[in-house]
């Protein structure tokens, strides 16, 4: 065969393969565009107050409220509706405990009240039993996560001079304070805010916890709690009602918390913050304009990120575009919501847990 000739299939070749690389190129993500959502109430009761609330891997909801109550939604099956109900009611000696955090694991569930005593209760069949208790007058449980069956955490207000954390490596049986030489140092008036028990993001072994108050800062661990730095962000603060109240991840590198001041529930300058970066730097998005303040933020499952919902006592908003626009979908109010699938979720609140459904 001549060179000519070889040349020419040569190019041949070059050409083909150019076409085939081409054809493989991946199709662009199109946000969809809710523009309201469907809410069913599936539970009322005047002695309600749910700010703690998750979903298992089965998509079965459990709830526990500020007067001891622990409760769990059904997921509806052969055509019948979701429902929710009250299971049972703890108490420890004369005290009821107001719980404000609550994680659900393979293995057990567990509930942490707020305030002196902190009491963290492991539910495992019909053994409930508490594993960890503080008395300390400044004592004040936000919210709590695991990273998996065996690992977890609770975050909480300082008692001495940085952020209380507690961590549990044997599935719950055991809890150990993090001493403050490990962590990074609070500022003065740094706290968190139990509002929806949302102040902690897991992705991995990777963890972001979201203080607020007069300073409202990242603290973040690569390694499941074992070592911290913190970051800081350009988010409302200065005064102890300020600051973030929620922070969700979608993945390692993208992240948002939302916030702001639940006294100026329609302020909405400087309340919403994005990280592109894992949490290192943070940037102002949606400025000068709603939602103001929520107390729950949480990306749409599927959603690369872009999809994001926002819930407080003033409303429910929705944005496509990862945060810089948001549309107002309902004022219905609620504390905290998590999603079943990437359009349906629970949302709880006031007096009432309830099934949303974004269309």
């Amino acid at each position: 065969m001549n060179k000519p000739i070889i040349a020419s299939l040569a190019l041949l070749l070059l050409f083909s393969s150019c076409g085939k690389k081409e054809a493989k190129k991946e199709i662009e993500f199109e946000p969809r565009d809710f523009s309201k959502v469907e809410i069913e109430t599936l539970i009322q009761d005047s002695t309600l107050n749910v700010r703690a609330l998750e979903i298992d891997e089965k998509g079965y909801g459990s709830f526990a409220a500020s007067n001891g109550k622990i409760g769990g939604t059904t997921a509806g099956v052969n055509g019948t509706n979701d429902s929710a109900n009250l299971s049972f009611q703890l108490k420890h000696d004369t005290i009821i405990p107001n719980f404000r955090s609550l994680s659900i694991t393979k293995k057990a569930g567990f509930v942490l009240s707020i305030a002196s005593p902190a009491l963290l209760y492991k539910i495992d069949g019909d053994s409930i039993q508490v594993v960890y208790k503080e008395t300390h007058e400044k004592a004040f449980y936000d919210a709590m996560d695991f990273w998996n069956d065996k690992e977890g955490m609770a975050i909480g207000d300082p008692t001495e001079d940085c952020m209380s954390i507690i961590i549990t490596r044997d599935g719950g049986g055991t809890w150990t304070k993090i001493p403050c030489d490990v962590l990074p140092k609070a500022k003065e008036g740094e706290a968190a805010f139990a509002a929806s028990d949302t102040n902690i993001a897991i992705v991995g072994d990777k963890t972001w916890v979201a203080t607020g108050g007069k300073a409202s800062r990242i603290l973040y661990s690569p390694d499941k709690g074992h070592s911290w730095e913190v970051y800081e962000t350009p988010i409302v603060q200065g005064v102890e009602t300020t600051g973030m109240y929620s922070v969700d991840f979608y993945d390692e590198l993208n992240g948002f918390a939302i916030g702001g001041d639940y006294t100026k529930p329609d302020d909405n300058v400087a309340n919403k913050i994005r990280t592109k970066d894992g949490g290192k730097t943070w940037e102002l998005v949606g400025q000068n304009q709603s939602p103001g303040y929520r107390s729950c933020v949480q990306y749409l499952p599927n959603g690369k990120g872009k999809e994001l919902v926002a819930i407080g006592f003033k409303g429910i908003d929705y944005s496509n575009d990862g945060g810089d626009t948001w549309k107002h979908l309902s004022d219905e109010g609620y504390y905290t919501i998590r999603f079943k699938n990437d359009s349906v979720a629970y949302a709880a609140g006031n007096k009432r847990v309830s099934k949303l459904t974004f269309k």
